[in-house]
């Protein structure tokens, strides 16, 4: 293959790459790809993800833990969780538990202190699984109207609605005014030791796009804003005939309660598999 050829290529890749990223960042906000729970009452959805937010925080014993973050990994295999926050949960997942022994090894720790070190990782990380599988398979509307019919303030659900909706607006804020900047800026004239100068350019272009995106994000809030409250949003959020409409369409089925009932199960056999296999973590 010719060497332009391969220069094309090689191009083509990064740019497709580029778009990926955004492409993959944005499916995950607005977008599911089907699933254990994509298909599932959100209200249900939200209360097993609160399960494994709360209970692993009741315990210090490594099995039971091990128990949690292993149901969490199944669920986000079962769930679909894309690649790239699957890969970034991954590459953190890694520097911390290199940073686990690392500390340890440092600070003249022992056993005890890699177990206790690794217990809160553990908790972080099936926290961070359950995070992942619920809201992944949930879209903004689906969210907004699980907080609603649980009884949150209408503006809560409505600014979870609102700043999902904020991300494609500020990405391609954030790209006009960038392009702004590189457009009336001089080319430079070296890239540096290094690309020094391209680091620092970079940097110094998006401190400064900084404020021109706020205040152009600000604009089309108070545009938002104001063509909602024209409408009549406030009366028809706070209204009772118009969140008995707007959450119409939320109905439960036996399947729900199947979901929290294997949960439950799932987490008291977590427990007994500690009961019968401790590793507790010496706690003061």
């Amino acid at each position: 293959m010719p060497t332009a050829d391969r220069r094309r290529e090689r191009k083509e890749r990064d740019t497709l790459s580029v778009e990926w990223v955004k492409l993959e960042l944005l499916r995950t906000a607005y977008a599911t790809r089907g699933g254990l729970l994509a298909s599932r009452d959100p209200r249900f959805v939200i209360g097993w993800y609160l399960i494994f937010a709360v209970v692993p925080w009741f315990t210090h014993d490594l099995t039971v833990l091990a128990g949690l973050f292993l149901v969490c990994a199944v669920a986000v295999v079962l769930s679909r969780v894309g690649p790239l926050i699957l890969g970034l949960f991954v590459f953190g997942f890694v520097l911390e538990s290199l940073y686990v022994l690392f500390a340890a090894w440092f600070f003249g720790g022992d056993l005890s202190t890699v177990l206790a070190l690794v217990e809160l990782t553990l908790k972080l990380a099936t926290v961070s699984l359950a995070s992942m599988a619920a809201f992944v398979s949930l879209d903004p509307e689906k969210l907004s109207d699980a907080l609603l019919a649980l009884h949150a303030p209408a503006m809560v659900a409505f600014g979870v609605s609102y700043g999902y909706r904020m991300l494609p607006m500020l990405m391609e804020e954030f790209h006009t005014v960038v392009d702004g900047h590189r457009l009336r800026a001089a080319p430079l004239p070296s890239p540096g030791f290094l690309g020094w100068r391209v680091v620092v350019r970079t940097g110094s272009t998006v401190v400064a796009a900084f404020y021109p995106l706020m205040l152009n994000t600000a604009k089309r809030t108070r545009t938002t804003v104001e063509a909602l409250e024209t409408k009549g949003f406030t009366y028809a959020a706070e209204h009772p005939a118009g969140r008995r409409i707007r959450l119409a369409h939320l109905k439960a089925d036996r399947w729900d309660a199947v979901l929290i009932a294997a949960t439950v199960l799932l987490v008291a056999g977590c427990f007994t598999l500690g009961e019968l296999y401790p590793l507790p973590v010496q706690v003061g």
